[in-house]
């Protein structure tokens, strides 16, 4: 109260005593009002932080969506069994210098290869011997129409002929791959033709091409075609280098793009890898092939309709095991096995 009641009469200093200071009352309640408001804001507050942390945790609901089969699985080459458990529907592993079947799993199956088709259009386009310095520009003819797959290089891109089979080869780049054969000389619907001629001169009988991607299920081969086609690109050196380099850059106008190997096993040291290939589209499953020497001897991998994007390197890795098991020499009787509903040798036309 301070010297407050001093001045004061004595019914005034009374009634100070009982009611507090002129206007205290009102500012302690109106006081005492703030609190109680600042409390109720401080609780609807919270609970409104307690709402939107219990809404932020929900799981974002998602549509399930499911797999398509592949065009292995619809026929029922999964069914088929060999003794290292691969996770491949088709198989195929041969001594490169001798033409031995090490082992073989519906070897004959005709299946989509998607980006192994890749193989066939670098090795022409090496073998053109085109300027590989020759700027192209990506247009937009190259755009995917038939997956609606993206690409890091937009319409407009330039690119040397040598950046573009480099993308093709290491990245699996579809416009990269597209604009290969849409500057071949004679244009795409000649480049088709003789990827398909090539192939025919290889003696690849079940091999069909009808784009330079892979991207279109059209594109067909099996396991022993496959097989003829790495056994020659493997010779060229340019492929080599291109499909087996760990990363890439580019340079595309003002940007600088790293591009990475779509097979980690080149990053592998244990593995001695001469050339390879992947590929994945829904209808031909993971895919991949390789040229590696495994033991003191050169072999040729061909893996097709994997069930996942790790699994063919897995039977890749359980192969080169078994073959640096096995003696120097191959056997003389190849591993096989077939489905039982389906006779050894069937081809999926």
């Amino acid at each position: 109260m301070n010297h407050f009641h001093r001045y004061l009469p004595v019914g005034a200093l009374s009634l100070f005593l009982m009611f507090g200071a002129p206007g205290t009352s009102v500012v302690a309640s109106a006081h005492a009002q703030a609190q109680q408001t600042g409390a109720k804001t401080k609780v609807v507050k919270a609970s409104q932080q307690v709402k939107r942390k219990t809404y932020t945790r929900r799981p974002a609901s998602r549509v399930v969506r499911p797999v398509r089969p592949s065009d292995g699985m619809r026929a029922g080459l999964h069914g088929a069994t060999d003794p290292l458990s691969l996770r491949s529907s088709v198989a195929y592993v041969i001594d490169q210098e001798t033409q031995e079947v090490l082992l073989s799993k519906n070897e004959d199956a005709v299946l989509p290869i998607a980006s192994l088709t890749k193989i066939m259009t670098a090795l022409l386009v090496s073998e053109a011997e085109l300027p590989l310095d020759e700027m192209i520009t990506i247009t937009q003819a190259d755009v995917d129409t038939e997956k609606g797959s993206t690409s890091r290089l937009r319409v407009g891109s330039q690119l040397s002929r040598g950046e573009l089979l480099h993308l093709a080869l290491m990245s699996s780049e579809n416009r990269a791959a597209h604009a290969l054969g849409r500057t071949y000389p004679g244009g795409m619907a000649g480049f088709v033709h003789l990827m398909n001629a090539k192939a025919a001169q290889l003696g690849m009988r079940d091999t069909r091409y009808v784009e330079p991607t892979g991207l279109s299920s059209k594109n067909r081969s099996s396991a022993k075609d496959l097989a003829a086609l790495v056994n020659v690109a493997s010779e060229d050196p340019l492929l080599r280098e291109y499909s087996t380099s760990p990363g890439y850059q580019v340079a595309v106008g003002r940007r600088k793009l790293m591009f990475n190997n779509t097979n980690r096993l080149v990053r592998n040291p244990s593995w001695d890898i001469g050339l390879q290939k992947t590929g994945y589209i829904s209808e031909a499953g993971n895919c991949l092939v390789m040229q590696a020497k495994v033991a003191g001897r050169n072999v040729i991998m061909v893996f097709l309709d994997s069930y996942g994007k790790l699994s063919r390197l897995g039977d890749a890795e359980r192969v080169r095991r078994w073959v640096e098991s096995i003696p120097a020499k191959p056997v003389s009787s190849p591993v096989t096995s077939a489905p039982a509903h389906l006779p050894q040798g069937t081809r999926l036309l």
